[in-house]
């Protein structure tokens, strides 16, 4: 279709001939939209969902047999929202990973921030950020914020498992995307951290549990990791005591929950999901949620909260119940 004049466009003679004659230029009739652009609240595009660390296990230890660090770049198993073919939330996506006894795992960076939280591992597991190599034991959390240097090694006797989660999503939504490998394909060590901003242990996660605990007045104690400790994703420990529940939240973010302890069930608008330690949920944005635990646990959570804020959409919606 040849590009109408702008005389030709002046002189249309019924709606539908303007309309025609503005296709051919790339151009759209924003009083006829088919569907609106603005509605009066979030669209509820993707799912509440739980995923089981018993089954992501046992595929990946079948991945172990069949593939190696060789032929990926890491071996993982990407936890994919019911509503897509990729992403965990809008903004988070969340994997499994594991690396076997003897493994080293390349270095490389890359704009997306990324954290994991250990779930199994033994002595010997570790990942390098930036020169510094950190040790990755149940329950600890390790970041590797935008553009820095990470790689993991395993010179244990057993495989090690974590999650991770990344503000990939997001960055391909932005399109910030840059990715390199490390020249020396593993970074060498050049610091031995005794203590590093980038790691925080779980004995340490459990004093401070404690300590808040202790003046929660039988709430659920909540500690932040970091403040925020990236400059996308906020993380947090929440601790729930036998019999205990959160209070309702409604809140415009993303937020992915990964079990660190215990057991329980989260009730996200009309679904109920029971998870176990290990187990990943993920709560999208906008829908009212509860956690309760019989027997108490520890839940980990990464939001989307510091974007939020940051341009000013976070808010707070009044919970139905």
């Amino acid at each position: 279709m040849t590009s109408p004049t702008p005389q030709q466009l002046a002189q249309s003679g019924s709606l539908e001939e303007l309309y025609g004659q503005l296709g051919a230029v790339r151009m759209g009739a924003g009083w006829a939209k088919p569907t609106p652009s603005l509605w009066a609240e979030p669209k509820k595009s993707f799912a509440p969902f739980v995923w089981s660390y018993a089954q992501a296990k046992g595929a990946l230890d079948a991945a172990g047999r069949l593939i190696n660090t060789e032929l990926a770049e890491r071996r993982n198993l990407i936890l994919q929202n019911p509503a897509g073919d990729y992403a965990t939330s809008r903004t988070i996506v969340a994997a499994y990973q594991m690396i076997m006894p003897g493994e080293k795992a390349r270095s490389h960076r890359h704009t997306p921030n990324a954290l994991r939280l250990i779930i199994d591992a033994e002595p010997g597991a570790y990942t390098v950020v930036n020169g510094e190599r950190l040790s990755m034991m149940p329950g600890d959390v390790v970041l590797t914020p935008n553009w820095c240097w990470h790689g993991h090694g395993n010179e244990g006797r057993a495989c090690a498992y974590w999650l991770d989660v990344l503000d990939v999503p997001l960055v391909q939504l932005l399109e910030p995307m840059f990715f390199e490998p490390h020249p020396d394909d593993f970074e060498k060590e050049s610091v031995v951290a005794n203590a590093s901003p980038m790691h925080f242990s779980w004995a340490d996660t459990q004093r401070r549990l404690a300590e808040a605990g202790a003046r929660s007045n039988g709430a659920p104690a909540e500690i932040s990791l970091g403040d925020p400790a990236l400059d996308t994703m906020a993380l947090s420990m929440i601790e729930l005591k036998a019999g205990q529940g959160t209070p309702p939240r409604k809140v415009i973010a993303n937020s992915v929950f990964g079990v660190a302890k215990g057991a329980g069930t989260t009730q996200a608008g009309d679904t109920t999901l029971s998870w176990s330690r290990g187990d990943v949920i993920v709560v999208p944005a906008w829908q009212e949620h509860v956690h309760r635990s019989d027997d108490g646990a520890v839940l980990f959570r990464v939001t989307d909260e510091p974007v939020m804020e940051k341009l000013g959409f976070l808010r707070e919606g009044k919970p139905a119940h």
